[in-house]
Order: C-alpha cells, then structure tokens, then sequence
C-alpha cells in the first residue's frame, strides 16, 4: 500500500471525495467548490495524535465501502459518512462520534448536500458508537462492516492495529488499558454477527472472532498491557 500521507496518495483522496460529494448533492444542485472540505478532513485526518486513526484507516474503509458497494442503498452517503465518522478524533475525549457528526451536518449542509442525505449521514456516522446496525438498515451495515474489517486482517496487520491504538491511548495506565480493551473486545464478541454484509459475514467473521478472542486471552494473561487496542 502507497504511504498515505504522499501527495499523490493526498490528491486521489481529494478527487474521490470531489467525485462522492457531487454525486451526493445530485446533477441538478451546484454547490461550492469540494476542495477546501477535502482538505479541511485530510487535515484532519492527518493529526498527530492520531496513530491507527489515520489517512490509511480512512483509506482502506473507503475501499471496504468500494467493495461493499452492492449492498448498499445509497453507497455515496455511505462514502461520506465514512470520510466524517472519525473526522473528529481525540483519544481522550469520548464524544467523537457525535461531534464527527455534528461536523457532518454543518458542512455538508453548507456544500450544498440535500437535507435527507445530510441527516443519513450523521445517522450513519453516529451509529459507528455501537456497530450494531438494524437487520433492514442496508447502508448501516455496510459503513460498520468496512469500518470493523481491519479485524479481520492477517496476524502482521492485527499486531500492527492493536500496537497502533494502544499508541493512541499512551496516556492510559497499562492496567486501565488493558480493562477498558477487555471490556471492548468482550462487547464485540457478545454481538450476534460483528458483520452483516452477506460478503462480512462470509470472508470476515470466522477470522475476525479468533482474532479477538487470541487478543482478549493475551490481554488477560499479560501483566505488561502491551496488549493491543480498538
């Protein structure tokens, strides 16, 4: 995979958003100049606090949403929402979905998106709290299964993941750490399905499961919180 902070990673990004955010507003709405909204996420995206909550996260959801596409209502509020649902990241604060959200509403209104699809994306951005979509919420779905499928990555990408976000959260005692990702990854496990794409369900439960449960034993078994995180 390309370095995501390059600037020919940096201007596909900006031409796929141009290209989402013109297709939400629809081929009767003129609006301003999709640019400087690109930039102001890719900013975003790009801060330093951030360590798995980056432009290759956002990029690689992006292409989970790609992938997914079929199975989506409405795949270019899905691809919004995923440019905003961790548009708004600070590992200490525990509103940033819905101030993503908020962020959401604010701008896209002002870009000219038409209301309805405004307000589907802050739904969806929203949702992305619990990863719990309903059974008939298509576009749910598939944001939550792009957004969870670094679960199932290979053993080198997990460790990469979890050595990533426990780097997010380098403030947090090793002992606190370690709780609060047990607690997480138990909640994962309970849910019925953690994908509900037919495609999730199919390439990516089995091996998403036995990730999770491998990381949940490590982290019980290990006094050092080297453990990894969400």
């Amino acid at each position: 995979m390309a370095d995501p902070d390059t600037p020919r990673t940096l201007h596909t990004l900006r031409t796929r958003f141009t290209r989402t955010l013109e297709a939400a507003r629809g081929p009767a709405t003129d609006g301003p100049d999709p640019a400087p909204y690109a930039d102001n996420l890719l900013t975003r995206w790009q801060e330093p606090q951030r360590r798995y909550h980056t432009v290759a996260h956002l990029t690689a959801v992006l292409d989970h949403v790609d992938a997914l596409e079929r199975h989506a209502h409405d795949p270019d509020v899905v691809r919004l929402a995923a440019w905003f649902h961790d548009a708004v990241y600070l590992p200490d604060r525990s509103e940033n979905e819905e101030r993503s959200a908020r962020l959401a509403e604010r701008a896209l209104a002002e870009a000219g998106v038409p209301a309805a699809r405004t307000a589907e994306v802050a739904r969806l951005v929203r949702l992305t709290v619990t990863h719990d979509p309903a059974d008939d919420d298509a576009d749910g779905q598939v944001l939550c299964d792009a957004d969870l499928a670094i679960l199932a990555s290979p053993p080198s990408a997990y460790a990469a993941y979890t050595t990533a976000v426990r780097e997010e959260y380098h403030f947090v005692p090793n002992d606190a750490f370690r709780t609060g990702r047990a607690t997480i990854l138990r909640q994962l496990l309970a849910l019925p399905r953690l994908f509900r794409t037919p495609h999730g369900a199919k390439e990516w439960e089995a091996t998403a499961r036995y990730n999770l449960r491998s990381e949940l034993e490590l982290l019980e078994e290990s006094p050092s919180g080297a453990a990894p995180g969400s």
